[in-house]
């Protein structure tokens, strides 16, 4: 790595986390006068506790609010590098930091799975049809959406691994790299709904809240 990419890896790494850290759950709430996701159910701002909080409207606006804070720091950084996918998985791996340890809400946060998608639909599209089909089958089956983010989020390795197999050469290094550390991220924020699903104490999620009903489990 020479010194340009370096500092430029710095700076977008500092990008990356300021985007992240964005709290969308929280402002979206205050801008529509919903209910804090931070006040009801697990504490955190991503889409489950939004959708408890604000019902579907105000989920879907959260959702593309923590797409956003991953496609945008990275396409910036495709942009300005013209495609290096070293300062590219810098910007990603900050993005979800940011997400999951947001500097505006005292390093509190979400789990990282929508932004974590995001930054994934710049780096490698396709492995995001991968997470979001895995997470959907798993929801629907064992209603444990933390289950499904899990599985969903590992899935990009392996859909990361069969696209590198399949190009001439290869994938770069640091994207088969963020495919492992990505998800790690998003492991390591779901670790107390880990513990309670090792334990059987897991809610589970509530369908009706996708109809605007019910107060929600998972």
């Amino acid at each position: 790595m020479d010194g340009s990419t370096l500092l430029l890896a710095i700076a977008f790494a500092a990008v990356g986390y300021s985007f992240g850290s964005v709290p969308v759950g929280v402002l979206v709430a205050r801008a529509t006068g919903g209910t804090d996701p931070r006040t009801i159910g697990s504490g955190r701002t991503g889409t489950t506790n939004a959708l408890r909080a604000m019902g579907p409207r105000g989920a879907a606006v959260v959702v593309l609010g923590d797409l956003l804070k991953g496609i945008v720091p990275v396409l910036l950084a495709r942009l300005v590098t013209r495609g290096d996918s070293l300062v590219e998985v810098v910007t990603a791996t900050a993005a979800l930091i940011g997400s999951c340890r947001s500097l505006f809400l005292g390093f509190g946060g979400g789990r990282g799975v929508v932004t974590l998608g995001g930054t994934m639909l710049v780096i490698l599209p396709v492995t995001v049809i991968a997470q979001l089909a895995v997470l959907v089958v798993t929801v629907a089956i064992s209603r444990y959406m933390s289950l499904g983010s899990l599985l969903g989020s590992a899935a990009i390795l392996p859909a990361t691994l069969v696209v590198s197999a399949m190009t001439p050469g290869g994938l770069p290094l640091p994207v088969i790299v963020y495919a492992v550390l990505g998800p790690a991220i998003v492991w390591i924020a779901h670790a107390d709904n880990i513990d309670r699903l090792r334990h059987g104490t897991e809610r589970r999620f509530d369908f009706a809240l996708l109809r605007g009903k019910g107060a929600g489990e998972g």
